[in-house]
């Protein structure tokens, strides 16, 4: 059985999880990469969402796309973080359509402007922790962000991922 405290370095999950976290040490960092990775997150969904959907089928858009190829790239990574995932990416849709359905103000002009102030946020936690952002040395690290912040989680009430 995996010890919950020593994952098993051998997983890519694990192994990408811990290369993540050598950039991520700073408890300031950690504290803005708390609130800023699930915002940015939420504004790439509402950008997205933002696109108009050639589709013509209501909750099908390049959005809903894209988290489904997400989705995919979790499964591999980790079932368990994944169903995670896919619970956090629902709530995000939760809250475009409670925002559309409140507002007349465009999602993108808001989640643009909340994208731009939290990769502010971000930037300014690397400069405090004097490491670089990960997804500098590889773009997969994006992804590795939401699943680092989930892996914490999923520690603390004791499920395996």
């Amino acid at each position: 059985m995996q010890d919950m405290e020593q994952p098993d370095t051998k997983r890519p999950v694990d192994q990408l999880l811990a290369e993540y976290g050598e950039s991520h040490q700073d408890e300031t960092n950690k504290a803005i990469h708390w609130v800023c990775v699930p915002l940015i997150v939420w504004t790439i969904i509402a950008l997205l969402w933002s696109i108009p959907s050639p589709f013509g089928v209501p909750l099908i858009n390049w959005a809903t796309l894209t988290l489904a190829a997400s989705l995919g790239y979790y499964m591999w990574l980790s079932p368990p973080l994944a169903v995670g995932f896919a619970v956090f990416a629902a709530a995000c849709v939760g809250v475009i359509l409670a925002y559309t359905a409140i507002t007349s103000v465009p999602l993108w002009q808001t989640a643009l402007i909340v994208f731009v102030i939290a990769w502010i946020g971000q930037f300014w936690g690397h400069k405090v922790e004097g490491k670089k952002p990960s997804f500098f040395k590889d773009i997969q690290f994006l992804m590795i962000g939401p699943a680092w912040l989930m892996s914490f989680l999923y520690r603390k009430l004791g499920i395996r991922y």
